[in-house]
């Protein structure tokens, strides 16, 4: 009788320490999220304070061509930037949970600089754009005002070369208020700035470009001083020297699918537009779908956050050689995915029939919005789940398997049931949101089959045996 009330009382026991350890890894969760939430926001409002300001110099060609000039940016430039840049979080993260510090420097190096030469070629791309335009059919006054946003765009394409290492190398190490205080002040300054530049310089829309580029410049400064001067970062600063050079091969081995894993999702939900336009009354359906587009892109910025923290949690502990407690950070994760997205989607649902007046006050537009408002509550659902589960898969350094999921649930699926939804369905739009959230529930289950099938203690062993043989080969190349 001793004994079995012994054994119960271990167990108990236990389960405190497992519930305890589950309520701390909580907090570090929200305390990386939040923070990150904030600051993907603020970046992103730079384009929709941008597209606002030029939207009210009352011509519809300026609004049209920034709006065709900054979606264009996007999908050719920023989005593969951004997604290459998520490669760092699997190779910084373990290296800063391994304590190879000097290491986390160099790598943001490397990073920098493979981007800026990736850059090269979008350039030539992006003043071509004009020209493409015309060539495929767009409306030359549109084609032509369109190119020479995206001409004065480009250095901000540059500034997204540097700023997206940075925010990894920020991120992986926990030194988020840097971070948020850099990006909210970049987005105050910005709103004066383009205000200015738009309509007090005779700049018109070019104004919103030139600001955009100025103010991701002043982020990217604001950072790099703080890297360059602050104590915080003297553990993991290193000098620029030939050894980012060494790093490239590694880099592009994780950036490269990250990019295609990010791209192949996004470029799905553009191209949701452009067959938006193919229906019996396609400037409606434009306009609606580019409503929830918005909706979701905007609130999307919440998973992200978490996303970023569970990377980050993930390849620290993964990198530290602790398997057990990068289960922990995905189970906290993934409930504090749950919980946020039952809050947002809920209070969309109860809104749904105002929310619509936020963007247009034409009663069409808002009656069909309103119809919309459910799908795009089952979309938040399944965007929050399967975005935390995309990076906790970029912790473990498998953005090669997202790359299939992504391409099998979106092009495979997704759009294809899109197309038969709208056009032999004659559903239209509802039909084509429906169709993308077929996609969407297929990447949720596929990639919840392979979080579940982790084996973690073998992930540790591989991230630790990946870093050190990356030691060795150093060690020897100096020899």
């Amino acid at each position: 009788m001793e004994e079995s009330l012994l054994g119960l009382g271990k167990e108990s026991e236990k389960q405190r320490v497992r519930w305890s350890c589950f309520c701390e890894e909580m907090k570090r969760i929200i305390r990386i999220s939040v923070p990150m939430m904030l600051v993907t926001a603020s970046q992103y409002l730079l384009q929709v304070v941008t597209l606002m300001m030029v939207g009210h110099l009352n011509d519809d060609l300026y609004l049209s061509a920034a709006a065709l000039a900054v979606s264009l940016a996007t999908v050719t430039g920023f989005s593969l930037l951004t997604g290459m840049a998520s490669g760092l979080e699997t190779i910084c993260g373990q290296t800063y949970g391994a304590r190879q510090y000097k290491k986390i420097g160099v790598q943001t190096y490397t990073a920098i600089f493979s981007l800026a030469c990736v850059c090269l070629p979008l350039t030539f791309l992006w003043i071509s754009m004009g020209k493409i335009l015309v060539f495929i059919g767009q409306d030359p006054l549109i084609a032509q005002e369109a190119g020479k946003f995206l001409i004065w765009l480009l250095p901000a394409l540059f500034a997204n070369a540097v700023l997206g290492p940075v925010v990894r190398y920020f991120q992986m190490q926990s030194l988020l208020l840097p971070m948020l205080i850099s990006s909210c002040v970049t987005l105050c300054i910005h709103i004066p700035l383009c205000w200015t530049l738009v309509f007090k310089t005779g700049l018109n829309n070019i104004g919103g470009a030139l600001a955009m580029s100025i103010s991701i410049w002043l982020n990217v400064t604001f950072l790099v001083l703080y890297m360059r001067y602050s104590p915080a970062c003297a553990t993991t600063r290193a000098p620029i020297s030939m050894d980012l050079f060494q790093g490239i091969w590694e880099f592009f081995r994780f950036a490269i699918p990250s990019a295609v894993m990010m791209c192949l999702e996004w470029w799905s939900f553009e191209l949701l537009v452009l067959l938006s336009g193919l229906l019996p009354n396609p400037q409606l359906e434009t306009s609606v779908l580019s409503i929830c587009l918005n909706t979701i892109s905007t609130l999307f910025a919440i998973p992200f956050g978490i996303a970023a923290a569970a990377s980050t949690r993930i390849s620290n502990e993964l990198g530290g050689g602790n398997p057990h407690a990068a289960r922990v950070a995905v189970l906290a994760a993934m409930s504090f995915a749950v919980m946020e997205t039952a809050i947002i989607s809920g209070s969309l649902f109860a809104c749904r029939h105002v929310f619509g007046y936020i963007f247009s006050n034409e009663k069409q537009v808002v009656d069909y919005v309103t119809v919309m408002a459910p799908l795009v509550c089952i979309s938040v659902i399944l965007d929050s789940i399967q975005g935390v589960l995309a990076g906790i898969a970029r912790g473990c350094g498998w953005q090669h398997i997202g790359v299939y999921i992504n391409l099998g649930a979106f092009y495979l699926c997704g759009i294809p049931a899109s197309a038969s939804l709208a056009f032999l369905a004659k559903l239209e739009g509802k039909g084509l949101w429906i169709g993308v959230q077929v996609g969407a529930f297929v990447q949720c289950v596929l990639f919840s089959i392979i979080t579940s099938c982790i084996n973690w203690e073998q992930q540790a062993i591989k991230a630790r045996k990946r870093l050190f043989d990356c030691v060795i080969a150093a060690e020897n190349r100096l020899v």
